[in-house]
């Protein structure tokens, strides 16, 4: 996946984009395993923009590692939308970062279910004095492989969102 084109010439603009802005990242990711620190680090002069990412693949790392409550699991799930805000609020809490993307979700081919199938994911998305931000996607049952791609694409797109302007 670090070697797609698309996704590189993306985060390449990113971490340009946020170096010339002042912003850093965190990433608290789950089902992607770290692919979205991952790509970040591929382009030079990354290390001014990412400033740390967690692999938050059990639920135990998500509450030791970010402070996501565990009743909180309990009660939603590991992939849910509180769980995911919490992630990223979590991720910001925990870093000196002024942003940051979460993902949870269920990449299969195991693991699904009729309510939380494979391919449900969730993002959260912290920025510094704003409300958190919610993704669901429903990929649907595409594979492992092409779940994973399209989670990082949609973090790069969340990420990408906090440089548009507002209206």
């Amino acid at each position: 996946m670090i070697d797609d084109p698309v996704l590189l010439a993306r985060a390449e603009a990113l971490v340009a984009a946020y170096a010339a802005a002042g912003l850093t990242v965190a990433t608290a990711e789950s089902c992607t395993g770290g692919l979205v620190a991952g790509l970040l680090t591929a382009i030079p002069g990354s290390s001014a923009v990412l400033e740390r990412g967690f692999v938050t693949y059990s639920n135990a790392a998500k509450s030791e590692s970010i402070g996501v409550a565990a009743d909180l699991i309990a009660a939603h799930g590991a992939v849910s939308a509180p769980v995911a805000r919490a992630m990223a609020e979590g991720a910001l809490a925990h870093s000196a970062a002024s942003v940051a993307v979460a993902i949870t979700g269920i990449a299969g081919p195991g693991g699904g279910s009729a309510d939380k199938p494979v391919g449900l994911v969730h993002f959260g998305l912290a920025v510094e004095g704003a409300t958190v931000r919610h993704l669901e996607r429903r990929y649907g049952d595409i594979g492992r492989t092409a779940i994973r791609r399209r989670a990082v694409d949609d973090a790069l797109g969340l990420l990408e969102s906090v440089l548009a302007p507002t209206s």
